[in-house]
């Protein structure tokens, strides 16, 4: 189960979009980068609690989350996963990238029935 993440976490997540500033260019520091995608999966696993897809930022965090569920898929790797780096969640999360954008784009890779995370974003904490 993910951990909800604190008040404090959310309020940098905040700042890392802020200085990301909608770039995928831009640069943060990894350490930022890493404190950021854990907050995005942790918001998103207590949100959808479940294990029908696994999202990953790797090296830094991954969540496996209920979308789609029909039956919770209960060991290993979900059937649907998703993958991505961290700016391009933290675009998705800000809203400055578009799901369909992403993945036509090769910055998301999707596969499985219930691999369409386009109802996720932008997230309400950084509306």
């Amino acid at each position: 189960m993910a951990r909800t993440p604190t008040q404090a976490q959310v309020d940098e997540l905040r700042h890392a979009v802020r200085a990301l500033g909608g770039e995928p260019s831009a640069e943060l520091p990894r350490a930022t980068l890493a404190a950021a995608s854990r907050t995005v999966c942790g918001l998103l696993g207590a949100r959808f609690p479940g294990g029908s897809v696994e999202l990953r930022v790797p090296p830094f965090a991954a969540v496996q989350l209920g979308i789609g569920e029909r039956g919770r898929h209960t060991r290993g790797t979900p059937p649907n996963v998703v993958q991505t780096d961290a700016i391009t969640l933290l675009l998705l999360a800000s809203g400055s990238l578009a799901w369909a954008e992403a993945v036509s784009t090769h910055q998301v890779r999707a596969s499985g029935i219930h691999s369409d995370l386009t109802e996720l974003w932008p997230l309400p904490e950084l509306r």
